[in-house]
């Protein structure tokens, strides 16, 4: 084990996130892959990228306003565009950026009227900086765009090529306190898991299972949870990817999925339990699920390709579906930062074709599922890892070798009520014949109705 767990404050006796190191280093990376490419300036509007080039942050809820945009021109330092007030609390706040933090605004995916020149203020502004510094007829690396800002640019002249697979590559090798980051991160759902996993029981709702968890995590610091699947019972299959109000109930499977950011890194992590029991269906997906996932982790090092893992996972044809492009994300890997989706990505739909070869300091997570024979159960797992020089550390903790057992345990007279049984109460009864008439004797759903007509009328019966 090489990753440490720190504390989340500040201390002098100590190193734990060097957080000037974080940004010089971040900077310094996407500035040398820059240099390297065809592309004169980079200009970033994705709130991820913004961050990662500025370390700057105004708060989940402008993430998807593409409002807020950032310039790198080659051999320079980012200029920041911040939403009004922001942009001076940046300069008193942020000495790395100062003058270089300045109000400007874009058209509010289309909020602010045409007329009102907002693209065009957005396209003048990138001109002028690239002007100053003679890059102007080099070709400017846009990561998203609203159409307006996309058209206003090339009225000014601005030849404008693709931006984001830049800061992708940049960002697909994480730095030391990247993924101490991603790290803590993955503690803290260890412990929403730990809350949840004591709470569920029959009554309790998918929708108050995500508050408990989102509250976990925020009393722990979270920056933002972005999201949590909680599926159970019959919604189990196919997955649904977005929770309800569905009570959970005796027998049901649930699996959850939890998605929050730590100083603007993520976690997404399943996990799979049983509310009381769990049917042998259940029991039998979870292992075939499991399976799965441990043989794409142990194939994980330095040199190997996403095809090499995506290989070992069953055809789409095997599990229900027509082709890979419906079963997506089911049987999957993705990179995980800023964003829960980064480079490198594991699917049978793409990575067969045009495998990325893994690197020593990537952190993704490797996710499977498995419907079981039932119809409507299924089970889900996902662990997320660091690429070490010589394989990988999970960073991922709470446990998932075996399917859990949640929730309140029933006491029969004779002892536990076992808690793999079908939720069914008569598919479980077991009968018996001779001097012990209810001896534990299995019968099969073949001959249950003569076993029971049999006892009836006080006869033996066979098994």
């Amino acid at each position: 084990m090489a990753l440490r767990t720190n504390g989340l404050m500040g201390v002098d006796w100590e190193e734990r996130v060097n957080f000037e190191r974080l940004r010089t280093e971040r900077l310094a990376r996407i500035k040398k892959i820059l240099k390297d490419s065809e592309m004169g300036a980079l200009l970033c509007f994705d709130m991820n990228n913004v961050r990662y080039i500025t370390a700057t942050h105004i708060g989940t809820w402008a993430m998807d306003k593409v409002a807020r945009f950032c310039l790198l021109p080659q051999d320079d330092e980012p200029i920041n565009w911040d939403f009004g007030s922001a942009a001076r609390h940046h300069q008193l706040y942020c000495p790395w950026l100062g003058e270089r933090s300045r109000a400007g605004i874009s058209t509010l995916r289309g909020a602010m009227a045409p007329e009102a020149g907002r693209a065009e203020d957005v396209a003048r502004k990138i001109r002028i900086e690239l002007e100053e510094r003679g890059l102007l007829n080099e070709p400017l690396g846009v990561d998203v765009v609203e159409l307006p800002v996309l058209f206003a640019l090339q009225k000014e002249g601005i030849k404008v090529v693709d931006g984001q697979q830049l800061m992708q590559q940049a960002r697909i090798i994480k730095t030391q306190d990247e993924i101490t980051l991603l790290n803590t991160a993955c503690m803290m759902v260890d412990a929403a898991y730990d809350e949840l996993y004591r709470a569920m029981k029959p009554g309790i709702r998918e929708n108050e299972c995500v508050g408990l968890a989102s509250k976990v995590l925020y009393d722990m610091g979270s920056e933002h949870v972005e999201g949590i699947n909680a599926i159970s019972g019959e919604r189990c299959s196919p997955h649904p990817h977005v929770f309800s109000d569905r009570y959970l109930r005796p027998g049901d499977p649930a699996y959850f999925d939890i998605l929050h950011s730590y100083m603007g890194y993520r976690t997404c992590y399943y996990r799979t339990f049983a509310v009381g029991s769990a049917s042998p269906a259940l029991v039998d997906a979870y292992k075939r699920c499991r399976y799965y996932l441990d043989a794409a982790i142990d194939t994980i090092k330095p040199g190997v390709t996403t095809a090499d893992v995506a290989k070992l996972w069953p055809k789409a044809q095997e599990f229900g579906f027509p082709n890979e492009e419906a079963c997506f994300a089911l049987q999957y890997g993705h990179g995980v930062g800023l964003s829960i989706w980064e480079k490198p990505v594991f699917s049978r739909l793409v990575s067969l074709d045009h495998p990325e070869v893994i690197q020593e300091g990537m952190v993704f997570a490797l996710e499977t599922f498995w419907p079981a024979s039932d119809g409507w159960s299924a089970a889900r797992i996902e662990e997320q890892l660091v690429v070490t020089k010589d394989g990988c550390e999970v960073i991922t903790r709470f446990p998932a070798e075996e399917l859990l057992i949640a929730g309140v345990r029933y006491y029969t007279a004779t002892g536990p009520l076992s808690p793999t049984r079908e939720i069914e109460n008569h598919k479980n009864i077991r009968y018996g014949s001779g001097d012990q008439p209810w001896e534990d004797v299995t019968y099969t759903d073949g001959n249950r109705r003569d076993a029971v007509v049999a006892s009836a009328k006080g006869e033996a019966v066979k098994a």
